[in-house]
């Protein structure tokens, strides 16, 4: 990849990291995280969106095709993961790669997440590692060529 690129996208309620469930998100915020990953990364352009609306982030994946130049997309998509067919619908439809990604460890959690509907149409899945989820998303999308 010559100029690097990254879309780092976080859906419903992720807006609230630092105060929801510090004992399993975590006590940074959004732009905390956003900021180490950005200094982690020094050599790739960054690019950080977070909406609570379902059809913004729908927006944003088509937009991020349609301008060109994205080497691919970390998201975390919140409660989207479990049942959100259109997000699945758009990441299929999309020829930007895309990581899923989670704070915590889905699969020790209620049995409800332990199913995406994403996981299929992603490239790959990291969960349970906390902040160090959305840099190993980055190194993923990094490591392809």
């Amino acid at each position: 990849m010559n100029s690097t690129s990254i879309l780092v996208m976080n859906g419903p309620n992720l807006s609230r990291l630092g105060k929801r469930e510090p004992e399993i998100y975590g006590s940074l915020t959004l732009d905390e995280i956003n900021r180490g990953i950005a200094e982690a990364f020094p050599s790739v352009t960054f690019e950080f969106f977070q909406s609570e609306h379902e059809g913004a982030l729908l927006e944003k994946l088509f937009e991020v095709e349609e301008r060109g130049g994205c080497a691919g997309v970390v998201l975390n998509a919140g409660a989207l993961t479990h049942y959100s067919i259109a997000l699945r619908d758009a990441i299929s439809s999309i020829r930007v790669p895309v990581v899923e990604v989670h704070l915590s460890n889905v699969h020790k959690r209620e049995e409800f997440r332990h199913h995406s509907v994403l996981s299929a149409v992603c490239i790959g899945v990291i969960a349970g590692f906390g902040v160090e989820s959305y840099h190993l998303g980055v190194r993923a999308l990094l490591g392809r060529d």
